[in-house]
């Protein structure tokens, strides 16, 4: 298991939009992937799960990886996760 903390930089933080692209990106992984937000973890290929956390710019989270491709998971959406979510259009 690999967890990273990190803030969120993009200004309507994890939204709709920015989820609905993250989940995509999460699901490419065949280990388990969560965030965590104030004691609450839920599971990042979840929509309803992600927007219940109601992440905002400026936000910090725990962003955690388990399962055979952690290293490159947790690498690839910490990256997208701090670029400010830019490919949302």
């Amino acid at each position: 298991m690999i967890a990273k903390e990190m803030t969120i930089k993009n200004k309507s933080g994890l939204d709709s939009k920015p989820a609905v692209k993250f989940i995509q990106k999460a699901s490419n992984y065949k280990s388990g992937i969560w965030i965590e937000r104030d004691e609450r973890k839920v599971n990042a290929k979840s929509l309803l799960g992600l927007l219940s956390l109601s992440i905002g710019n400026g936000e910090k989270i725990m962003l955690i990886a388990d399962g055979e491709d952690e290293s490159q998971a947790i690498l690839e959406l910490q990256s997208y996760l701090e670029s400010g979510l830019e490919e949302i259009i």
